[in-house]
């Protein structure tokens, strides 16, 4: 029995894990059709933000919690202003700006950061579960994953500002009737989007090394989850991540990470040419 509970635990955070990788690309895909390149690298500047914190003598958990989102919601917003608001409809040329973001942020980091690995101590001890230990840090993650998904769903389902996000992402004129600005709507939104980024990037920092080339591990994993999961924020992000998750961590068990990597490719694949519009398509049909 305890066996099975560390064995639910670690699917648990294989699937926390991912979800949390694609919120902020699923925020900014989702609800304003823009496929940021950069996400990844978004990811990497929320874990440096909580390292420069740390060095700072910020506290561990206000440095991850609250330093790397409003970093990185920052640097988002300059690069909605500069770059992103010209591109709303093209869909080529945002990715291609976007991948260009991607490539100068790297190259940034490296000069300001060198190109060597870094990462934040782990705060937490093991936890006990019957006969077992697992690490505590990777329940808080999930918890934290947990939250992050609730609020998102609450706001964009049940509240007035959500309304009006879905709002203008469907229509932005009948939004402008309303007395609304659709720009400031993109705005917003790129830049909350950004903030779940960093977020992410500070709550990972003390799971993986830090380097300014990391980004492409995390564009990979939230493109292919976004992508899997469909139109619907938080229903196929949650939908994705569960499957591509239990996958990814089935074929881990049964043979070596790089299986599992490799086996998430692959049924992200065929999820996708079997339901070309992801999983919300034809499942979760007007879950937000």
């Amino acid at each position: 029995m305890d066996q099975l509970l560390v064995s639910l635990f670690d699917l648990a955070y294989s699937i926390a894990t991912l979800a949390l990788i694609a919120a902020g690309l699923a925020l900014v895909f989702g609800l304003m059709r823009v496929i940021n390149l950069a996400h990844g690298e978004f990811i990497v500047l929320g874990g440096y933000a909580t390292i420069t914190a740390l060095q700072w003598g910020v506290n561990i958990w206000v440095a991850m919690l609250v330093v790397a989102p409003l970093t990185v919601g920052l640097f988002g917003f300059l690069v909605e202003r500069l770059v992103i608001r010209w591109l709303y409809g093209r869909t080529v040329d945002t990715l291609l700006a976007t991948w260009g973001l991607s490539l100068a942020m790297a190259g940034g980091m490296s000069m300001v950061f060198g190109t060597t690995t870094t990462g934040v101590p782990n705060p937490l001890g093991p936890v006990q579960l019957g006969a077992y230990q697992v690490g505590g840090y990777g329940v808080f993650v999930v918890c934290v994953t947990v939250v992050l998904m609730s609020v998102m769903y609450l706001v964009l389902k049940r509240t007035r500002a959500g309304l009006v996000v879905r709002g203008a992402m469907q229509s932005s004129n009948v939004v402008a009737a309303l007395g609304h600005s659709p720009q400031r709507i993109y705005m917003l939104t790129f830049v909350v989007g950004s903030m779940v980024s960093g977020l992410a990037g500070g709550v990972l920092a003390p799971l993986v090394g830090i380097t300014p080339s990391s980004g492409g591990q995390f564009i990979a994993k939230a493109f292919i989850t976004v992508i899997s999961g469909g139109a619907s924020v938080v229903a196929g992000t949650l939908a994705a991540s569960t499957l591509l998750g239990t996958v990814s961590k089935f074929f881990e068990l049964l043979a070596t990470p790089v299986v599992g990597e490799l086996a998430l490719l692959v049924s992200a694949v065929v999820l996708l040419r079997w339901l070309p519009q992801g999983i919300t398509s034809r499942l979760f049909k007007g879950s937000a």
